[in-house]
């Protein structure tokens, strides 16, 4: 596995969040994907070797997309929510990733 270039202390806090939307369910039945929220400066090997550390899963590919935060109003004030980064770990054939840790 490619999780030995890297601290096991930097894997951990790369992947934040699974997201959950319409689009990452399709894609997720779709093209064996799953979509996590990882943080901004996280590279794709480093997402790769964090998903394969903490879900034991075999990673083929990883695509990334950066996502730019929305302009939002706080009464006069404009605002803007936070610029934050998307990865899709596409997972190899006949591995799936499960989050509930009790099956």
């Amino acid at each position: 596995m490619s999780a030995v270039k890297y601290p096991e202390e930097r894997l951990y806090q790369v992947i934040l969040a699974p997201v959950i939307s319409e689009k990452a369910t399709r894609v997720a039945d779709k093209h064996n994907q799953v979509a996590f929220r990882v943080a901004r400066d996280a590279s794709k090997p480093e997402i790769k070797a964090a998903v394969e550390l903490l879900f034991k899963v075999e990673v083929d590919d990883v695509k990334v997309a950066n996502v730019k935060g929305k302009p939002k109003r706080f009464g006069r004030q404009i605002g803007r929510r936070v610029n934050w980064k998307k990865a899709y770990v596409c997972l190899k054939p006949g591995q799936e990733l499960n989050f509930v840790a009790g099956e």
